[in-house]
């Protein structure tokens, strides 16, 4: 008969050890994954959520919401309740606790970037819900009623289903200014509605930006665009010419009996608020506006400084841009009798954007990181500046961006806003702040440098004004520097000075714009002081001076947001400078700045100081940003 073999001590102890072991190793590895796992549970609940939550959001973030596990939604625009507001907070809290229960040790590098990040963003939303009532979502300048027509105009048609969400969105306009409205009341019942003046510019905007007229004419911009796009599907087969037509008088429809009386109901609820008695006065006049502006002014630049050292830090720079232009003119006195507007009119060789966007991706080459090849496709991006529609000319910013799907960064737009004629060098240099090497340029090459994942996601929810339009504005100061080597090679060397006193003036100007957005805000500021301080300037005139002080109370820490943004980013390249030395190069420091991606400046800083030498980064090799 066989025999059954006996462990010895020795061996059972070996063989106890050995299991304990594994239990231990597998006991660690759970709880360590654990961490992993549960921020990517909350990054894809989180911006799953987000994207049902608006599926205008969702199109301009997703080209194909399949590629990231949404299948079904229902096309929704999203909906203002005083009933959601303690919600919303309970939620941010729930979420910060859940965020702060994860072991930053053990997440990998992004997620544990994309971690703090929340984190930062979410504890300055949360104080900020503390005084909901000064927002303003109807700000004259860039509220929804000017925003959702241009949205909706290039809300892109890939498949019939984004046709269908469309019109089902044109068919909500109603219930989203309702709610709009109903939050503007609540905010007059707290004593925080506009001032008469700013409220007057909402209305008029309101009355026009959907015209009657042309819309029985069938000549409105969103009529016209809607049929373009239709075209587009037509002769891609995606859907008939009657399917089409039938699509088109839909529209017609939906803009003439549901969009078009919600603005006239939005215009004639409002001129029942407008109250006399509101002075126009920035955030600072009212209780616990000062301390809500600071938050606000971390929220939309992503910087950590204090009110007293960002005015230090754009005083400092006033008499750095005044020093600057008084040594121009002192080189060469010759530009103060020159009417350099309208020779820089005739010699500037460009006269298109076509011409004028090849010419700055031409300059850019050696200092910037060339695009990586998509996840999702290879195709170089595609540019088409259009003009913004006469019906928003009023109320739209001089140029703007419009940021491409993530998984989708081929076609690109940029619109100009023709009201003032832009002279060429204006239209250069903006089309470097929105193009090559700017906003475009910016976008397009993170979305292309990222692997999906819970970080990426994440990411996809915070928005960081400082970063991306400080980075627009510094790109926009380097574009000054190409127009002048552009016109030395024109044999301008006068014309290429005036250029620089062109940049430094308008450096200056954007700084001390700036500090009166904080002299306004936390200082409460009066109009006659603003016009005293823009007179020491030499920027007088009581008309000058109100236009500023009104537009600067209507968009609290705009300026900030580009010229600080842009001043946190010289000091984070100094940071380089000094960490990297001699194997320093803008190229190096562009790249860094470009793969980290939307940040707040704390954390780029923190992330730079990691990097003591640029080993990781790519070597300037005379690639660029066109390929």
């Amino acid at each position: 008969m066989p025999t059954r073999s006996r462990l010895s001590f020795r061996q059972l102890l070996a063989g106890l050890s050995a299991l304990a072991a594994f239990l231990f190793l597998t006991v660690f590895l759970f709880t360590y994954r654990r961490d992993e796992r549960l921020f990517e549970t909350i990054s894809a609940k989180l911006f799953r959520e987000e994207m049902l939550a608006s599926t205008l959001d969702m199109h301009y973030t997703l080209a194909h919401p399949e590629n990231f596990g949404i299948y079904r939604y229902d096309a929704v625009l999203p909906r203002y309740s005083s009933d959601s507001l303690p919600a919303r907070q309970a939620e941010t809290e729930n979420l910060l606790a859940a965020l702060g229960s994860l072991n930053e040790e053990r997440l990998n590098a992004e997620d544990a970037y994309a971690r703090q990040l929340l984190l930062r963003s979410l504890e300055i939303s949360l104080s900020m819900g503390e005084n909901p009532y000064l927002d303003e979502p109807l700000s004259p300048s860039g509220g929804a009623q000017s925003q959702l027509p241009i949205l909706l105009a290039e809300y892109t048609f890939r498949t019939e289903q984004d046709v269908l969400d469309y019109l089902k969105l044109l068919d909500q306009t109603d219930e989203y200014f309702a709610s709009l409205l109903c939050f503007e009341q609540e905010k007059a019942a707290a004593g925080l509605l506009m001032a008469k003046p700013s409220l007057e510019k909402v209305i008029e905007q309101c009355d026009t930006i959907l015209d009657k007229a042309s819309l029985e004419k069938e000549d409105h911009f969103l009529q016209r665009t809607f049929r373009e796009r239709l075209l587009v599907l037509v002769n891609n087969g995606v859907i008939s010419q009657e399917a089409a037509k039938a699509y088109a008088a839909q529209n017609n429809r939906l803009l003439r009996t549901v969009m078009q009386p919600a603005y006239e109901d939005l215009a004639d609820s409002l001129c029942l608020l407008v109250d006399e008695e509101i002075p126009l006065a920035g955030l600072a006049s009212h209780d616990g506006g000062a301390a809500y502006y600071e938050l606000l002014l971390r929220l939309r630049t992503g910087s950590d400084r204090g009110v007293p050292e960002i005015k230090e830090l754009l005083l400092q720079k006033i008499n750095e841009e005044s020093a600057a232009v008084k040594a121009l003119l002192s080189q060469h006195p010759q530009l103060a009798q020159l009417d350099y507007g309208r020779a820089l009119e005739v010699s500037f060789p460009y006269h298109s954007a076509a011409q004028m966007l090849a010419d700055l991706q031409f300059r850019m080459q050696g200092d910037f990181p060339a695009f990586h090849d998509s996840i999702y496709l290879a195709a170089q991006p595609c540019v088409t500046v259009k003009p913004v529609s006469e019906s928003l000319q009023e109320y739209s910013a001089p140029a703007f961006f419009l940021t491409p799907p993530l998984d989708d960064t081929t076609a690109n737009v940029i619109y100009i806003n023709e009201k003032n004629a832009p002279s060429k060098l204006e239209l250069y240099t903006t089309l470097a702040h929105e193009g090559y090497p700017g906003h475009l340029y910016q976008s397009v090459f993170y979305n292309r440098c990222q692997e999906i994942s819970p970080a990426l996601l994440a990411r996809q929810l915070l928005w960081y004004g400082g970063y991306l339009e400080g980075w627009a504005l510094y790109v926009e100061f380097l574009s000054f520097d190409f127009a002048s080597d552009l016109l030395e090679e024109q044999g301008e060397a006068l014309l290429a000075q005036a250029v620089q006193l062109e940049k430094h003036n308008r450096s200056l100007l954007l700084c001390l714009y700036s500090l009166i957005d904080l002299f306004i805000h936390y200082d409460n500021a009066s109009e006659a002081q603003i016009e005293n301080l823009l007179s020491s300037f030499g920027l007088g005139g009581k008309a000058a001076a109100n236009a500023v002080y009104e537009y600067i109370v209507e968009e609290p820490a705009n300026y900030p947001k580009y010229y600080l943004g842009y001043l946190e980013i010289l000091s984070l390249r100094e940071q380089a400078r000094a960490q990297w030395q001699d194997q320093y190069t803008d190229y190096g420091f562009h790249t860094f700045y470009l793969e980290s991606g939307p940040s707040d400046f704390q954390s780029l800083s923190q992330r730079l100081s990691g990097i003591t030498k640029p080993e990781s980064l790519a070597q300037a090799t005379g690639e660029d940003g066109t390929e």
